[in-house]
């Protein structure tokens, strides 16, 4: 048997050497599009630690080392950006993430393959609305005149309300992508034992006894992973929505780190104070991604990513 292995690895290394002219002619495109968007960038990491100048480039350009970490750390407002990414993260993790399990688990549930496709068709239309759009749709719905005020017979501008903001931002995110994040988790379940599934039925397990026993040992390792994943990315919120949504009356808890390094750089032209903030936002989710993996490596018989 490790003759045959030896014998398979040597023609598939004898192979590659005879047609060695179609791997590099296959493999360059996608290897110097990862080199020349990927990784020649993050020479721009360097920008953190200058007076960025754009007329004088990075190579004439004044180190001035963590003075810009400095600056942002004993910032008055640093807090309360740290704090607005935190909260609105945390929360969309814990109300937005169990959403497409529960979904996923009810959808498994239809027996009529027809109707499934259909509602899997309503649930992942909102996936392929423009963030910028679904901005605007929601703005229109909780304007003074629209629907909503008009079924409630009120006139409130929610938009303008910093302690409503947190809510619109999660409940729309919801909305938008739940559907399309189940399709993992209804993949996986496709997976589960039906003959187990038929025992336990058999057996009088009900609903939630079935889902524990069948279902959910299918999908348990797809979740752990999707959840460290998601907590790896805690501190990236995409500054595009949370800038659509953002007016001058809510920035008390719209204002977070990413749209902050939007105005400092974008804006502001301020280029080393925005790379330094934006590395700072990167060096905590990646603690974060190694510490929950660790915790879920401890509470899963050490498997983790």
């Amino acid at each position: 048997m490790e003759q045959k292995k030896k014998s398979g690895f040597g023609n598939t290394v004898a192979y590659v050497k005879r047609h060695w002219q179609l791997y590099v002619f296959f493999l360059l495109p996608a290897l110097l599009l990862t080199l020349i968007f990927k990784y020649i960038p993050m020479g721009g990491v360097l920008i953190a630690f200058m007076d960025y100048n754009p007329v004088r480039g990075i190579l004439g350009s004044d180190w001035v080392g963590l003075e810009h970490f400095r600056r942002f750390l004993s910032s008055p407002d640093f807090m309360r950006y740290l704090v607005n990414t935190l909260k609105l993260s945390v929360y969309g993790l814990l109300w937005g993430f169990p959403v497409p399990i529960l979904l996923a688990f009810l959808l498994n549930r239809i027996v009529s393959k027809r109707k499934k496709k259909n509602i899997q068709l309503v649930l992942y239309l909102p996936n392929f609305i423009s963030v910028i759009v679904l901005c605007g749709i929601v703005r229109i719905f909780l304007s003074v005149t629209g629907p909503v005020n008009g079924l409630f017979g009120t006139s409130i501008n929610f938009m303008t309300m910093p302690s409503a903001f947190r809510t619109i931002y999660i409940a729309s995110g919801i909305w938008q992508g739940a559907g399309w994040a189940s399709i993992l988790y209804t993949a996986a379940l496709s997976n589960a034992s039906q003959e187990l599934k038929e025992a336990a039925v058999i057996d009088g397990a009900n609903i939630f006894q079935q889902i524990k026993a069948v279902e959910w040992p299918a999908i348990k390792d797809i979740v752990l992973i999707q959840l460290i994943m998601q907590v790896g990315n805690i501190l990236s919120i995409g500054f595009e929505k949370a800038y659509a949504l953002q007016t001058d009356l809510n920035l008390p808890t719209s204002e977070i780190i990413s749209t902050y390094v939007y105005k400092k750089g974008l804006i502001d032209g301020d280029y080393g104070f925005s790379t330094a903030v934006g590395l700072f936002n990167t060096v905590i989710n990646v603690i974060l991604l190694i510490a929950v993996n660790k915790i879920v490596k401890k509470m899963n018989d050490g498997k983790g990513i």
